[in-house]
């Protein structure tokens, strides 16, 4: 009798492993950013399937999660990026697309005005975090930091 072949995981279903992996390890993203000499953003990025992670990151992220080597194997393939990823309903990500509804126009004519028609990378790009006290509740202050490109006229 044959085994039916098992199809590889893809990304998604790696992102999946890792969260139920990380919640069973207890591990930190800022730890597994710092296993592999990277930034903890971009790692969370990476492994919720946005970047792909070389052979050597993950095979050490394999080894912290204690993951399956089909989910190391998942990890290296393509990213799947875009709209059908994030989950806009959840209220975090709802939020800050609800940021960009209100403030996105002022932010576009602000970076026209101070830089001139053009756009802000989101592949030369980076993404900070960081907790910023306040004695009315912490705050979260969110640095996206991209490369300004000029649109080309021809």
């Amino acid at each position: 009798m044959s085994s039916i072949p098992v199809p590889p995981l893809d990304r998604r279903q790696a992102a999946t492993a890792v969260l139920a992996a990380k919640k069973r390890t207890g591990v930190r993203w800022a730890d597994l950013g710092k296993a592999i000499g990277m930034s903890t953003e971009w790692t969370t990025a990476a492994l919720l399937g946005q970047h792909p992670l070389t052979d050597e990151q993950a095979r050490t992220l394999g080894s912290v999660l204690d993951l399956d080597p089909a989910v190391v194997e998942a990890l290296t393939l393509p990213p799947v990026r875009g709209k059908d990823v994030a989950d806009t309903s959840e209220p975090l990500v709802y939020r800050l697309q609800e940021m960009v509804q209100v403030y996105g126009s002022t932010i576009h004519e602000l970076v026209r005005e101070e830089f001139g028609d053009g756009i802000v990378s989101a592949i030369d790009f980076e993404l900070e975090l960081e907790r910023v006290p306040d004695p009315k509740g912490d705050r979260v202050r969110i640095t996206l930091n991209g490369k300004f490109l000029p649109y080309r006229t021809w």
